[in-house]
């Protein structure tokens, strides 16, 4: 057994996770963000990228509610959780946005969340890259799935890239905002993007057939 995960499974959130039954000590950073920001609404329609192994769509069901929605979306399998639609896709490709618009009936979201990560290469210049490609990823889903005024959140390895990404944001939300909640690591250099009232800019390019 690594150190590092001894530290892992003695860490307060990952045993406080296991005795109420989230999949993800990450389900934590959810709860606080939303305790800050108010992004999930009741009975609204949460779009959750890179939702494995759960967690966050375990919070955003408890969140929404019995009349809400919860689509999570992740490359890997997810094991069935009541109430919550998974679908096993890469949300780097447009078929995959297809499908998640087939799930939510045409409806617009609300809200999407993306607490997606890299696969850790050790070299920290090449993983902030690749998260904030998942961050336009994740952003560029949310453009063809938020109705106007709806939210996006993400999370992105901070460092050169981090500026650009959110001035990208900035000009297609009202407000934006980063967040580091209390449940990341101490160590951890991730922080939170809560960017709310999508201005839909995607509609300036829709013209009468």
């Amino acid at each position: 057994m690594t150190r590092w995960y001894t530290e892992k499974k003695n860490e307060h959130f990952y045993q406080k996770a296991k005795q109420v039954g989230y999949r993800a000590r990450s389900a934590f950073k959810l709860q606080q963000i939303q305790k800050k920001f108010h992004l999930l609404p009741k009975d609204g329609l949460v779009v959750d990228l890179g939702a494995a192994p759960g967690g966050w769509s375990q919070v955003a069901q408890e969140l929404v509610g019995t009349n809400g929605i919860v689509i999570g979306v992740d490359l890997s399998f997810i094991r069935p959780l009541e109430n919550i639609r998974f679908l096993q896709g890469d949300v780097t490709k447009p078929e995959t946005i297809e499908r998640i618009k087939e799930l939510t009936g045409g409806r617009n979201a609300d809200v999407v969340i993306s607490d997606m990560s890299p696969d850790i290469s050790g070299n920290y210049s090449v993983d902030q890259a690749r998260s904030a490609w998942l961050c336009d990823c994740a952003l560029h889903t949310a453009q063809h799935l938020l109705r106007p005024g709806g939210h996006f959140l993400c999370k992105i390895f901070e460092g050169e890239d981090t500026p650009s990404f959110l001035k990208t944001v900035q000009q297609q939300f009202l407000v934006v905002k980063t967040f580091s909640p209390e449940a990341s690591r101490k160590s951890s250099s991730e922080v939170y993007i809560i960017a709310k009232s999508f201005k839909n800019p995607l509609k300036k390019h829709d013209t009468p057939a």
